[in-house]
């Protein structure tokens, strides 16, 4: 049985290919020394890192292992030699926390600096089992660091951890708590606010924290929830910023937030984030039967029925992000099953069940594809068209964070500690 179905379209590939579609967060080179926040440099999970292990467990090939005060689910940023994640500490009284970020030294693990920024009290909306108070990721840009907790508030610091600007004016109702990055485009801070009801999209200044647009959100879902982290890219020499959330998913010029051009499906709660390739965007669609579409974002309008390129539908992530290699596209499931597919076609090279819950977006890296499982377990892959497992890895942590990756080290978040695994 074929679970992929192709758009038969009127164009040929070599004219939407034209389009020369890149993202934008890509340099001519992954960075090797920095990881600069969610999924890396080029927000794709992506590194020029060399010299990383394959092979560690809680003793072996661990450098340092260093217990983080609070709790939370964002991953570390590396950047100049230091670390940055976030963190909610409890505070005085029942279920109130410090929001705060948390700097350490990259090379040895010593803590520098628990910086506190926001206060969130006992009022606070519950959150998923499998989120925290503090699961979006740290930005760092042109020597600032940028930290989201969603409707609690966001804040630009310094590499030092001194406040520039916080803004917590801005006001909506999660469910399930926040999970969605911000990504920077030229000027503007932008991440979307996907509550309960109501949601739109925000751009803030990102000097000032002042609300540079707002849009409203137009979606038939009727669950409008959703975590997912935009991905800006650029096609015939235009900006957009690609926004996927319940029952759609949106192009938005990032300069005033109007939109060039949407994609219907039904799904809700979603949090994978984009990635781009070869004339292509591929978006995942959430709860309750995920899908993975390629779309050419080469359209006006609504182009559901004109610009989707294929559609998949069996072992699609409800969580983890999608991993783009060349020609080949990569995806583990919330359950476990990880799947090589052609990226321009949607064909299936293989799919293997690698077993354990997975939440984590995968990494490519020095060679290797490294995979971190909910129960602690790196599966370390060898990339192409036949499944090829180099090593299986035990941390016997429970670890939800995506990886941080730099030149000799990989860093993991678990539930208490951030291990440096490597040199």
């Amino acid at each position: 049985m074929r679970f992929v179905t192709r758009l038969m379209q009127s164009v040929t590939r070599s004219q939407y290919l034209v389009c020369m579609l890149s993202c934008l967060a890509a340099s001519s080179a992954w960075a090797a020394e920095n990881w600069n926040g969610f999924r890396g440099p080029d927000g794709q999970g992506r590194a020029e890192a060399t010299r990383l292990p394959a092979q560690w467990d809680s003793e072996t090939n661990v450098a340092w292992r260093k217990e983080i005060p609070g709790e939370g689910w964002s991953s570390p940023a590396i950047f100049n030699g230091r670390v940055y994640l976030t963190t909610a500490r409890p505070a005085d009284g029942e279920k109130q926390y410090d929001l705060s970020l948390v700097i350490l030294d990259a090379e040895s693990g010593k803590l520098i600096k628990v910086v506190g920024v926001f206060k969130q009290d006992a009022q606070a909306p519950k959150i998923h089992r499998k989120n925290s108070h503090a699961s979006p990721t740290p930005l760092i840009h042109e020597n600032r660091v940028y930290i989201h907790f969603g409707h609690q508030g966001t804040a630009c610091l310094n590499l030092d951890g001194e406040v520039r600007w916080s803004n917590d004016t801005i006001e909506y109702s999660p469910v399930h708590g926040n999970g969605g990055t911000p990504i920077i485009v030229g000027d503007k801070l932008i991440f979307g606010c996907d509550g309960a009801s109501d949601p739109f999209v925000l751009a803030l200044d990102k000097d000032s924290g002042e609300i540079a647009w707002k849009t409203s959100r137009e979606s038939t879902a009727s669950r409008k929830f959703s975590f997912s982290t935009a991905q800006a890219i650029e096609v015939n020499g235009k900006t957009q910023v690609i926004t996927p959330a319940s029952n759609v998913v949106c192009s938005l010029d990032p300069e005033n937030g109007d939109e060039i051009w949407r994609v219907t499906y039904d799904g809700y709660s979603v949090i994978p984030r984009p990635v781009v390739g070869d004339g292509l965007i591929y978006i995942c669609t959430g709860y309750n039967t995920p899908s993975l579409l390629a779309i050419r974002p080469d359209g006006k309008g609504d182009v559901t029925d004109t610009h989707v390129e294929w559609t998949l539908r069996k072992a699609i992530p409800h969580t983890p992000s999608p991993l783009l290699i060349g020609d080949e596209l990569y995806i583990v499931s919330d359950r476990g099953i990880a799947s090589c597919l052609d990226a321009k076609t949607g064909d299936q090279h293989w799919q293997k069940r690698l077993g354990g819950g997975f939440s984590a977006s995968p990494v490519f890296a020095d060679g290797k594809i490294y995979l971190q499982s909910e129960e602690g377990v790196g599966h370390v892959l060898k990339p192409g068209k036949t499944f090829s497992e180099i090593s299986k890895n035990e941390l016997n942590e429970r670890t939800l964070a995506s990886y941080g990756v730099v030149d000799g080290a990989l860093f993991i978040r678990s539930q208490r500690h951030l291990y440096r695994i490597g040199r």
